[in-house]
């Protein structure tokens, strides 16, 4: 198993009612493990992930990367402004 530190932004801090929490996967496990486990925990996040950039350790990834023990995953909502 692996520990994953996860960080929400924006409108899915709101939906979660988190900022941070933490969350085990088995080994091996992507990001796309993750978001599912994430959907599963949190159903208002349905749909809300797909829109948003990842970033492991601060540098932006794609949905395949395996994550590592201690990694911190965050999900950036798309912004906009005027």
């Amino acid at each position: 198993m692996v520990a994953i530190k996860v960080l929400y932004f924006a409108h899915l801090a709101d939906r979660t009612g988190l900022r941070e929490e933490t969350v085990e996967l088995n080994d091996g496990g992507t990001v796309v493990e993750l978001k599912s486990v994430l959907r599963n925990r949190h159903p208002r996040l349905l749909g809300a992930l797909d829109s948003c950039r990842v970033a492991i350790d601060e540098e932006f990834a794609s949905d395949d990367v395996v994550l590592q023990d201690g990694r911190t995953v965050a999900f950036i909502p798309p912004v906009s402004g005027g």
